[in-house]
């Protein structure tokens, strides 16, 4: 399986959504949405690393697919506010290689 661009990944999503007459959510319930969203991700870890094991009725449900849900939100929120995740990939990056470049200790050469 061939990875996919985000470009590629935002356009897939807005086909999908694109076929349905009620389009995007608005911003506001997207932000809630994402907010559940996240709130399942936090549960599943807290279930794998944490203390809380699952309850014997709780449906199996996996950590990729939390994220995955996750992801798909955002991308959902970008489209809906004509933004680029790859600009905003970018300038993320960009904040962290200049204003927190020395903010954490570097590895040596050659140390994992």
């Amino acid at each position: 399986m061939e990875g996919k661009t985000m470009e590629e990944m935002q356009k897939q999503v807005d086909d999908y959504i694109s076929q349905f007459k009620e389009g995007y959510f608005s911003p506001l319930a997207m932000t809630a949405r994402l907010t559940e969203e996240l709130g399942e991700l936090a549960r599943e870890v807290n279930h794998y690393y944490g203390e809380k094991p699952k309850k014997d009725s709780e449906d199996a449900k996996s950590m990729e697919q939390e994220i995955g849900d996750v992801l798909f939100v955002m991308i959902c929120l970008a489209n809906s506010l004509d933004i680029e995740l790859e600009e905003s990939f970018d300038l993320v990056m960009e904040k962290f290689q200049t204003r927190d470049k020395d903010r954490w200790t570097k590895k040596e050469k050659g140390e994992n």
